[in-house]
């Protein structure tokens, strides 16, 4: 497999997870250890590393942030993918943890556990970015002696931290919205900003970095090249009309089209996307993006270890799915299951998508704390497509496909039927049912012109994308989330679902921060 080894030998520790301009605190690290060129690359895998990883030791020991007991907890992909898909209808979870069913209550506060360690995991990972980018000008390159051939690979890696540090705080915008924007290392208390601020830090970074990233398709397998900038300068502007009140949907065009045409393709089996080696199976021509793991080389109770044991329980035997336990925790509700067909009783009848295990599960939640009350969703496996396990039953193989080319054309389809230009109706009809086409096998899953509507797009996206992350952000974008246009069932913390506050878009600034830091104000509503 061609995955960067995340290489936590690096030789520093940075500081107390409650300060949000993290640098290192032995002073031989900037004398002694960035001399070696190499050290760079391992900075660079560090920081790749820190969306997946929970510390020093994987997977577990020596945490990189110590605010919950558990340190499984505090992967990042983990605590975001709860974020996005525990608040809407597309998963619940059965486990008690202080907090964790007030995600999906809708009932957060200030003080949550789950809130807290996904806010200071994206400052973690842009501490790391700010720090690295301190560390790497041409300036102190030459100091240390660093030769011309490594400064050209170190500018690259420079260009790719720009970009995690771009993506985490694009999570910041859509998560929290008024956060702070620190770009250097520094003592001084972070000030806050607007969200037109950070959208227009976020955008000029991404157009400012574009020629120094890799071209699409050809940097290392698991490193950002300029395809994974195009995807996330789509979602900033396709949500722009949340953020900052602005459509921008010309540009979802212009992004989207620079990565259909650089030569990705949709995997024959959509299956294989989620499976143990799709990172050399055809599914890894369509994954643009992906947060990577490995059995043996990335040991984290987060990602994609997460994802599958937690889908398991009930009457699922855990070697099916090639992994030796489940953890009897996540399951989906009655809406999802009624967007793949007219029967939700009957899976044979729903989109051939649709991973939904049955036998003994109900298909309506009366208990959140019993796994076989809901559907449960192995979309996640440690199984190769040959059908042999991964190489370890804990811990899979199988990567997160953060960004691929499914969501492209499913973004190209929504921006030009919300009116952008750039792009035209019969394409995005083909783009779709280029989708449906996979699925089904043949054209008897296509839809007509006619057919093709913005409500269409939104339950697509569910066929086409669910619990991979991106439920939230779809539901708010479409006006769906908060109020009562739509309940699921649980929402509000009630069985048949009730209305919420419009203020529950955005998550609050943990209560932690805006305690020692004056110069944050709390986000409305909390």
């Amino acid at each position: 497999m061609k995955k960067i080894i995340y290489s936590l030998i690096f030789a520093f520790v940075l500081a107390g997870c409650t300060d949000l301009d993290l640098a290192p605190e032995d002073a031989f690290v900037d004398a002694v250890v960035f001399k070696d060129p190499q050290a760079y690359r391992s900075y660079l895998a560090k920081i790749y590393a820190a969306f997946t990883l929970t510390g020093q030791d994987g997977p577990h020991g020596d945490g990189d942030i110590s605010i919950v007991n558990d340190e499984g907890f505090t992967s990042y992909i983990r605590a975001y993918w709860k974020a996005q898909e525990l608040t809407t209808d597309e998963a619940v979870v059965a486990w008690t943890d202080a907090g964790i069913r007030d995600l999906h209550n809708h009932s957060w506060s200030s003080e949550n556990q789950f809130v807290r360690v996904l806010y200071y995991r994206i400052f973690y990972i842009i501490a790391y970015a700010n720090d690295f980018l301190a560390q790497s000008t041409p300036e102190k390159l030459n100091e240390r002696g660093i030769s011309a051939d490594w400064q050209a690979k170190i500018a690259t890696y420079r260009a790719e931290v720009r970009f995690l540090r771009a993506l985490a705080y694009w999570h910041a915008l859509d998560l929290f919205r008024n956060v702070p924007l620190v770009t250097t290392v520094s003592t001084d208390l972070p000030k806050q900003v607007s969200p037109q601020e950070l959208f227009d830090f976020i955008e000029n970074e991404l157009i400012e970095i574009e020629p120094q990233m890799v071209d699409a398709r050809a940097n290392e397998y698991g490193r950002a090249d300029k395809a994974a900038l195009w995807m996330l300068q789509a979602k900033l502007y396709l949500n722009a009309e949340v953020y900052i009140g602005q459509a921008r949907y010309d540009d979802v065009l212009t992004a989207v089209n620079k990565v259909i045409n650089a030569g990705y393709s949709l995997s024959p089996d959509y299956f294989d996307l989620f499976k143990a080696d799709n990172d050399v199976n055809g599914a890894a021509d369509e994954i643009i993006f992906p947060i990577i793991s490995d059995g043996k080389r990335v040991q984290t109770w987060g990602n994609t270890t997460f994802l599958v044991h937690a889908a398991i329980g009930g009457n699922m035997v855990p070697t099916d799915y090639g992994v030796g336990s489940g953890w009897a925790g996540l399951r989906t509700t009655r809406a999802m299951v009624e967007k793949f067909g007219p029967d939700p009783n009957d899976v044979n009848t729903m989109d051939p998508r649709n991973v939904f295990f049955t036998d003994g599960q109900n298909l309506d939640i009366n208990d959140i704390g019993t796994f076989t009350d809901g559907y449960a969703v192995p979309k996640f496996v440690n199984i190769t497509s040959g059908g042999s396990p991964g190489s370890d039953p804990d811990f899979p193989d199988t990567d997160n496909p953060y960004f691929r080319l499914a969501d492209a054309y499913l973004m190209y389809a929504e921006a030009v039927l919300r009116g952008g230009s750039g792009g035209d109706l019969n394409t995005a009809l083909g783009y779709i049912n280029a989708l449906r086409q996979r699925a089904y096998g043949d054209n008897s899953g296509d839809i007509t012109l006619a057919e093709l509507t913005l409500d269409f797009i939104l339950d697509e996206r569910v066929r086409e994308m669910y619990w991979e992350g991106t439920r939230r952000v779809d539901l708010i974008r479409f006006g769906k989330y908060t109020g009562g246009n739509y309940l699921w069932p649980w929402k509000g913390g009630e069985k048949d679902g009730i209305a919420i506050e419009d203020y529950r878009e955005i998550f609050p600034i943990p209560a932690s921060d805006i305690n020692v830091n004056p110069n944050l104000v709390q986000n409305p509503g909390y």
